[in-house]
């Protein structure tokens, strides 16, 4: 059994989701899970569309989700001739629902109502690309992962209960795939993303949370292999968007992996690779571009993971330095308390240093969470901190150029260990330069 994984740009528009169509269609006779995300930018959108609606600001809440409804449709029109056909109205009573639930005031809690809205995304993009498939002739069966992935209720990280999902997916998905009177190979279409609770709620697993969702499935079903099908040819030594002249590695270890995934590393989810080392199923990154292409692929094999730097950049960071309004020292009992504080708020951090009278801390800014740290925080400790500054870490950073990554900025923070090197760095000013 295979599990592919397409993430939003691979089923952007229509000619993307033919594309994906025929990737399917000339793979492996094996039966097949396919894991969709929201289609394009629709995420993005529909983070908006939560923002203005948990801010009051109905009409455009109103207006964004039309342009999503719109770009929905049209992608429909370009795959269904035929006007017809059920998917327009299926899309139809999704929007609809969607219109009547904004009507009313939000509920106290903002993470669930994100869940709420922006796991629509996924939910409509499978419908449509499950009913393409069926219209060019690809049998396949669309299931709701809310069913399939059981989470606690933290939402917008929802937590698995690996014993009730291996459960429900050998309930519902395991008889589909072997069903001897099945003509074709069975293929199962499904959403990453999202998970459900066991009272019937939805839950999102975090942002870019689709990978995660292919390992979940991949982990329960025994799977030989899965494959995330990306825009770019493979796994590089640093984003081809940020740098020249990077290297494709074609072989690299599941623990090197979770390295670069644990300090940013963009093409694989945190949390995916986990459940694939456990069962060491191998993970394949390739080009929906050029499906022929060999790309990369993360195994046991350690051979490779010293030859080349790595090079990851984290945008859109805080820096901040915690200092006890009493100048007492840091010690285990203010860190217990930070740390809580941390939790209980839902930010992870990225990089931490600390000093007898300071504790400095970078991590992502996020507009709901970070102005409540910082209140809760700012009542008992004096607080400093800079915005927008870039977190840049260096994997095996012995055979790496520094001095250009480091041209024009200022720094904040450096932190080194034996294997990783580490920046909080700004742009310089022009007084600086």
């Amino acid at each position: 059994m295979l599990v592919y994984k397409f993430g939003g740009a691979s089923v952007k528009n229509a000619e993307a989701v033919k594309n994906v169509a025929e990737i399917i269609n000339e793979s492996s006779q094996e039966p097949l899970v396919v894991v969709i995300s929201a289609m394009d930018k629709t995420t993005n959108a529909l983070e908006k569309v939560t923002e203005a609606f948990y801010s009051g600001k109905l009409e455009l809440a109103k207006s964004l989700l039309e342009e999503i409804r719109d770009f929905h449709m049209e992608i429909a029109r370009k795959l269904f001739p035929v006007n017809q056909h059920h998917i327009f109205d299926l899309i139809g009573r999704t929007f609809y629902h969607l219109f009547y639930y904004i009507q009313e005031p939000p509920g106290r809690n903002f993470n669930y109502e994100y869940d709420r809205i922006v796991s629509t995304g996924e939910m409509i993009s499978t419908q449509i690309i499950s009913e393409y498939l069926n219209f060019s002739g690809i049998k396949n069966r669309w299931y709701s992962a809310k069913d399939l992935i059981i989470t606690d209720s933290n939402y917008r990280d929802a937590g698995v209960d690996w014993l009730k999902t291996e459960k429900a997916v050998k309930q519902k998905i395991t008889p589909y795939i072997k069903n001897d009177k099945c003509a074709q190979r069975p293929i199962v279409v499904t959403q990453g993303f999202i998970g459900g609770t066991t009272q019937g709620f939805i839950t999102t697993l975090g942002r870019e949370g689709s990978d995660y969702s292919a390992a979940i499935l991949a982990y329960t079903l025994g799977a030989r292999e899965v494959t995330i099908w990306k825009d770019v040819a493979g796994l590089f030594n640093a984003d081809p968007k940020v740098m020249r002249n990077t290297i494709l590695i074609d072989s690299i270890s599941y623990q090197e992996a979770i390295e670069l995934s644990y300090y940013g590393a963009t093409i694989i989810h945190p949390k995916t690779l986990k459940p694939l080392l456990k069962r060491s199923i191998p993970l394949q990154i390739k080009s929906f571009y050029n499906p022929k292409q060999n790309g990369s692929v993360i195994n046991k094999d350690y051979v490779k993971d010293h030859s080349i730097p790595s090079y990851i950049f984290k945008t859109n960071q805080i820096l901040l330095s915690i200092f006890p309004k009493d100048f007492s020292f840091i010690a285990e009992q203010n860190l217990s308390r930070l740390f809580s504080e941390f939790a209980r708020t839902g930010i992870k951090i990225n990089l931490m240093q600390n000093s007898a009278l300071s504790f400095s801390v970078c991590f992502d800014q996020d507009k709901i969470k970070t102005p409540v740290l910082l209140r809760n925080l700012e009542k008992i400790y004096n607080l400093k901190y800079n915005t927008n500054t870039l977190l840049i870490t260096v994997r095996h950073y012995e055979k790496a150029n520094l001095e250009e990554l480091l041209m024009g900025k200022e720094i904040l923070l450096e932190q080194k260990s034996r294997t990783t090197l580490q920046w909080v760095v700004k742009e310089k000013t022009a007084e600086q330069v």
